[in-house]
């Protein structure tokens, strides 16, 4: 099975992504979401990332924050599109970009009040059913050929593993795996997630226009490593902080980090029938 494994499109998918999937004859694309945008980003990360008292309505405006927004989004839902558009089968996760309630995508315990955000966290969610080439795996799988794709979404930083949304989360991936046991021992299982694996070398954050609060730490997922390391998927694959793109074995499990579309980066992942794994990475 020829995978093309991409993310954190921010509102692009460049026809290279396109050829590459007809020249390498791809069977599946495999998107760790973030579709739209962040326009805000150095907003946020200026004035609003390490101080929870703080928000960027406060910072830019209700006003402003609200069309800009709606702007991300409606060029989010153009990249879902063409990826709906695609002749082969597309599996995807949201990204912590992609908007849902905070409760239901991270593993912290944390809730949104306010009415348009509550409004505009579920928009992708609600948006991407519509297209029906695309196959949501949040938190639920899906079988191409003789694998099965078991996904999760969000977790943008390593989490809180005494939360109850912790506790939630991982109960539900723990059922999965357990579904797919058989699978699994047959090296057929893959792991689809937004996050990496933390304490690893794919989710180190070494920029150096990095924030000063995750400057030199891991931001990749507490579950999501040990899940990794306790029921060892053939293949995990993931991207978020826009670095640390490249592999790493965890036990069987062979991890990769695709890096992000609006970068030009992604991988073009093949597995062999005698179960080998190579993995080439797009530049």
């Amino acid at each position: 099975m020829k995978i093309l494994a991409v993310g954190d499109f921010d509102g692009k998918f460049p026809k290279k992504y396109l050829d590459i999937i007809k020249n390498k004859k791809i069977d599946v694309v495999v998107s760790d979401g973030d579709y739209p945008p962040f326009t805000l980003k150095e907003e946020f990360f200026t004035f609003v990332y390490g101080n929870p008292f703080l928000d960027l309505e406060d910072v830019v405006g209700k006003k402003k924050f609200r069309e800009i927004t709606i702007k991300d989004d409606l060029e989010g839902e153009e990249v879902i599109k063409k990826l709906n558009s695609l002749s082969i089968p597309v599996i995807s996760v949201l990204g912590n970009h992609d908007y849902h309630l905070p409760d239901d995508c991270e593993d912290i315990d944390i809730k949104e009040n306010n009415k348009f955000k509550q409004e505009r966290l579920t928009h992708l969610a609600k948006v991407i059913v519509k297209y029906k080439n695309i196959q949501r795996i949040d938190y639920s799988y899906a079988k191409i050929g003789e694998f099965i794709f078991i996904g999760a979404r969000g977790h943008s930083f390593p989490g809180d593993v005494k939360s109850k949304a912790y506790k939630k989360h991982r109960k539900i991936l723990e059922k999965l795996f357990q579904k797919f046991e058989k699978e699994n021992k047959q090296g057929k299982v893959i792991f689809v997630s937004h996050n990496s694996p933390y304490n690893t070398k794919l989710d180190l954050i070494t920029a150096k226009e990095a924030h000063e609060h995750a400057k030199g730490k891991h931001y990749g997922s507490k579950m999501f490593r040990r899940i990794l390391d306790k029921y060892q998927p053939i293949l995990s694959i993931s991207g978020h902080i826009d670095e640390g793109i490249g592999k790493q074995k965890l036990g069987k499990t062979l991890a990769v980090n695709c890096g992000a579309v609006h970068d030009g980066r992604g991988a073009v992942i093949n597995i062999k029938d005698n179960g080998k794994i190579d993995v080439r990475f797009i530049k």
